[in-house]
């Protein structure tokens, strides 16, 4: 248990710290290299030229990352059509973060200097360099987000794992806003002598933070591993094209979240792409911008890990709700009230108080099982690629608005908030607060509406497709996998636990239309019938599956409904893909626990593979004792 225990922990932190890398590149890419463009880039050619290359380099970022949206769910299916030692997810972590950060940094070289000798070299060199920076990111982003239904199956875990990588990544988002003018500065004056934000200062900021991202790729590698369950192992078949976006054509759950999404994106994005403006521009305070990131990271601290807490008690549409409005109160700050440096402070803290991507991600999370049980489809990456697309969406617009603010409202080269007029606040004002504000009401409205899939319905969801691949349900292929069988062996089985056996009850007990029996516990643990390996395990400890060394297949489920339960009253003995010997301990239950909540305590054991059975006997209706002889199932072998 505490071999257990410590891996969970490992896998955990692993997961978190992949995070903090990955989300302090995206912000590099997304929100500062626009700013050095717009600032640095080309502080040596005349203004006039600067401006124009400043709206091509813009313009052409909008339009490639538009055209990359297309591609996203191409990718995901490539890393769900990827197998490997290792997974479908590391390899694209690594490869992903390595690419990408290799390319940003030669960006942020000018592309040696290119624009200042040829601007249009530099124009064609840089479509191509930020296309595949952006794929590579995009495999990346993808593979690290579709990792979390492969580390647990259950809503409520996977919501831990959820939260720890927005913790991090919001301590990787927002430290770059803390260390951003004092790392550039800093590097800047060792190499020309001044105190300023020179282009040698970006370039030394783009190594730190690309090295940054690819030591925490190599983490998340290192101490995550993927689950191997019977769900998951359903769905290995390759996909298709058609069969991705007919997927999520079908799945409603996953439009809705992700239009709810795209709003509250557009609005976070935009707004965070021109908070360096809104200070050094609008309020005339620059020396202040890394109060912004302070009070990010702060809030990120406090909400974060502190989400999964309040989720237990309150469903996450109504966490989702909650940010909405504090982000909605945040902007009528900005707006009215931005003079009063109180009142900023407090808009600062509100527009970080927002739940809406934990909630997305594990919405568009359980998603994937309600697809798989609607259409039997299973594509991970697929569907977690949607946010990461969303986010690329969002991203362009950013960049896309934060050049156009800069050229439109006068926020270029050696401009400073005493150059500002009337009609450059306004211009300020209605892209980085009005239309953002419209965009997160109407996000709070989708999700209300149009969001059903509760944690609730999504823990029916896991149990009764779990119960029909168990059962060997043709719908989801098990049948289909399976080589030709020839040779019939026999499988002793014990029994599990101490208690009356008797036949499987289909109608008390509809869900497990198997072969199998069950036992009326006397006792609270629960031991291993024969030799095999633990094929899969569920984070709710209620359930695990069995594979013989002869092929048998056996599920053995603690109570009916016990999903519900979420892992209390169980304490499992075993890890995933365990070689375990007849009569050894696998889990103890609380059946007060169980009862508790209204709950039966029978332990089910049934057969997965009815098909290959040629032989079952059982020697039931009577008290057994764990380890006596139960049943003889014969089945065919390849």
């Amino acid at each position: 248990m505490e071999k257990h225990a410590s891996k969970s922990f490992i896998s955990k932190f692993s997961f978190a710290m992949g995070n903090l890398g990955h989300a302090a590149f995206y912000g590099l890419l997304s929100n500062w290299f626009i700013v050095f463009v717009t600032a640095g880039l080309f502080s040596e050619l005349a203004p006039a030229i600067a401006n124009k290359l400043i709206a091509l380099i813009t313009g052409l970022i909008v339009v490639i990352r538009i055209i990359e949206i297309l591609i996203d769910p191409l990718l995901g299916n490539i890393v769900d059509n990827t197998q490997t030692r290792w997974g479908k997810f590391k390899p694209w972590i690594i490869a992903g973060n390595l690419v990408s950060a290799v390319i940003l940094v030669i960006l942020f070289t000018g592309i040696f200097n290119l624009a200042n000798v040829n601007w249009i070299a530099f124009a064609v060199l840089f479509v191509i360099l930020f296309i595949t920076l952006d794929v590579f990111y995009s495999f990346s982003d993808v593979s690290y987000w579709g990792m979390v239904p492969a580390l647990s199956e259950d809503s409520k875990e996977r919501g831990v794992y959820t939260a720890l990588g927005t913790l991090t990544g919001s301590i990787g988002w927002n430290g770059l806003t803390v260390i951003v003018v004092p790392v550039v500065t800093y590097f800047t004056y060792v190499a020309t002598g001044k105190h300023t934000q020179g282009a040698q200062g970006w370039l030394a900021f783009a190594i730190i933070i690309s090295l940054l991202a690819i030591a925490c790729a190599f983490i998340v590698a290192w101490g995550t591993e993927e689950k191997d369950n019977l769900i998951r192992n359903a769905a290995k078949q390759k996909t298709t094209i058609k069969d991705v976006f007919l997927g999520l054509a079908k799945n409603d759950q996953i439009l809705w979240a992700s239009l709810a999404y795209f709003m509250f994106s557009f609005a976070n994005v935009v707004t965070n792409g021109v908070l360096y403006y809104f200070f050094k521009f609008v309020l005339g305070k620059p020396e202040t911008f890394s109060l912004a990131g302070f009070i990010a990271i702060l809030v990120g601290f406090m909400t974060s890990p502190l989400y999964p807490v309040l989720n237990k008690f309150i469903p996450r549409k109504w966490l989702f709700s909650f940010g909405q409005c504090c982000m909605i109160t945040s902007y009528l700050i900005f707006i009215f009230a931005r003079e009063n440096m109180a009142l900023l402070v407090v808009g600062l803290v509100l527009f970080n108080i927002t739940f809406a991507q934990l909630v997305t991600v594990l919405t568009l999370t359980d998603a994937i099982e309600y697809g798989q049980l609607k259409t039997g489809e299973r594509n991970e990456a697929v569907v977690l690629a949607v946010r990461p697309m969303i986010d690329k969406l969002t991203g362009a617009f950013s960049n896309g608005i934060v050049g156009y603010i800069a050229i439109a409202a006068g926020m270029t080269g050696s401009a400073t908030a005493a150059d500002m007029t009337a009609k450059n606040i306004r211009t300020f004002e209605s892209m980085a607060f009005y239309i953002p504000l419209a965009l997160a009401i109407l996000a709070l409205l989708i999700f209300l509406t149009k969001v059903n899939l509760t944690e609730k319905k999504h823990a029916a969801i896991v149990e009764e497709l779990k119960d029909k691949l168990a059962a060997g349900d043709e719908t989801f292929g098990l049948e289909a996998k399976q080589a030709p069988l020839t040779v019939s062996e026999t499988t002793n089985v014990l029994a599990p636990v101490t208690g009356f056996a008797n036949a499987l009850p289909s109608k008390a007990a509809p869900d497990f239309d198997a072969i199998g029996f069950v036992i009326a516990p006397l006792d609270t643990k629960v031991y291993a019938p024969f030799d095999g390996t633990v094929r899969f395990t569920f984070s709710t400890k209620h359930a695990l599956g069995l594979v013989a060394d002869n092929g048998l297949e056996a599920v053995i489920h603690v109570g009916i409904d016990t999903v519900k339960l979420r892992g209390e009253g169980f304490v499992t003995y075993y890890t995933d893909g365990q070689a375990v010997k007849a009569g050894d301990l696998l889990l103890e239950f609380d059946p007060a626990v169980i009862k508790a909540a209204g709950l039966s305590d029978n332990v089910i054991v049934f057969f997965t593979q009815p098909k290959r059975i040629t032989n079952l006997k059982l020697d039931i209706k009577r008290e057994v004792t764990h380890g006596q002889l139960l049943a003889q199932v014969t089945i065919k072998q390849g």
